[in-house]
């Protein structure tokens, strides 16, 4: 049986320039899944992510996350919580907020993006959200989703991210994904990241809807797709030869103690540019991880695995994917 030899810069076109001119710049996106830097105030404070934030400082959060992210040129996380001091909460039954200094959480690990467009953001009214979003603003970290959409320069090369609750596949939400990539074409944007938040909580393979948003995502001129609220991960696709990540799971999930599942990765993928023009050459990398750096319960410390560990996420994601379709997007060694 051979051995699975993935995500070490996998090159999906083989027909790319074999040399390159001197004119070649590369720009790394990373993704990460749920981050929320708080908890329910039902769930009690005991281990909590306030309690390890007080216990361990904003630090620990990051300490194994930083040297990935900061080596990277734009990364971007599903922000699910709210940072606000408002009290009045949502009729509902989950509902995340965080001091507002968590966000240095986000500038610590050299997160310049994340997703506004997810069912938590307004978990304390409209109140909480506008905080939220001043309090992203006074760290410069950039947002986007619910209508908003974060365009970055990044060494000359422009990037936007879009967000989308993709509950349903509905005429609207497509009528709105293909208006606002056409609109950053016309603003000069050269690689688009769609965020979807999508798909059933717990369930390891995308629902009809997550397939048809995504790939309706790549037909309308989006590079580069992933998702995120399942809580767990699910397969990645290749469409037309671009990825559709469905679900990166959580990441630095303070909405559960002690999640059964505490799998999780980053994906990474390389765009590369000669001259200003992009080519058909790009690498992806996935790196596997834990959502805690203990096994016991979730210490919200983010951290990747090596090893044995390493290859059974590896594994994982290998056979979540070939559920999709066959994944031409792999290497193997014999």
């Amino acid at each position: 049986m051979r051995n699975i030899y993935i995500f070490v810069c996998v090159c999906l076109f083989l027909f790319a320039q074999p040399a390159w001119a001197q004119g070649e710049t590369s720009i790394t996106l990373s993704a990460a899944g749920d981050v929320t830097l708080g908890r329910d105030d039902n769930y009690g404070y005991t281990y909590s992510f306030d309690h390890e934030a007080k216990k361990n400082g904003l630090a620990f959060f990051t300490k194994y996350i930083e040297p990935i992210f900061k080596k990277d040129d734009f990364t971007t996380v599903n922000l699910e919580t709210t940072l606000t001091n408002a009290t009045q909460k949502a009729e509902k039954k989950f509902r995340f907020r965080g001091d507002p200094s968590y966000v240095n959480v986000l500038t610590r690990a050299s997160i310049e993006g994340v997703n506004l467009a997810n069912n938590h953001t307004l978990d304390y009214g409209q109140k909480g959200y506008i905080d939220t979003i001043a309090t992203l603003k006074r760290a410069n970290v950039g947002y986007f989703g619910n209508g908003v959409q974060l365009v970055k320069t990044v060494k000359g090369v422009k990037i936007g991210a879009l967000g989308y609750k993709g509950w349903s596949d509905t005429k609207a939400v497509r009528k709105q994904i293909a208006n606002d990539i056409n609109s950053l074409r016309k603003q000069g944007v050269q690689i688009i990241l769609v965020h979807f938040h999508w798909g059933d909580e717990r369930s390891y393979m995308p629902n009809n809807p997550q397939k048809a948003l995504g790939r309706f995502a790549i037909d309308s001129g989006a590079d580069l797709v992933v998702g995120h609220h399942p809580h767990v991960i699910q397969g990645i696709e290749q469409y037309k030869g671009k990825m559709i990540v469905y679900s990166l799971g959580n990441f630095m999930f303070g909405g559960n103690k002690n999640p059964s599942d505490k799998d999780t990765f980053v994906y990474q993928q390389t765009f590369y540019f000669v001259n200003g023009k992009k080519q058909p050459k790009t690498t992806i990398r996935i790196i596997p991880f834990r959502i805690s750096s203990v096994t016991t319960r979730n210490n919200y410390q983010p951290i990747p695995l090596q090893g044995k560990e390493a290859s059974r996420v590896k594994t994982k994601i290998v056979h979540l994917s070939a559920k999709i379709n066959k994944p031409t997007w792999l290497v193997y060694e014999k």
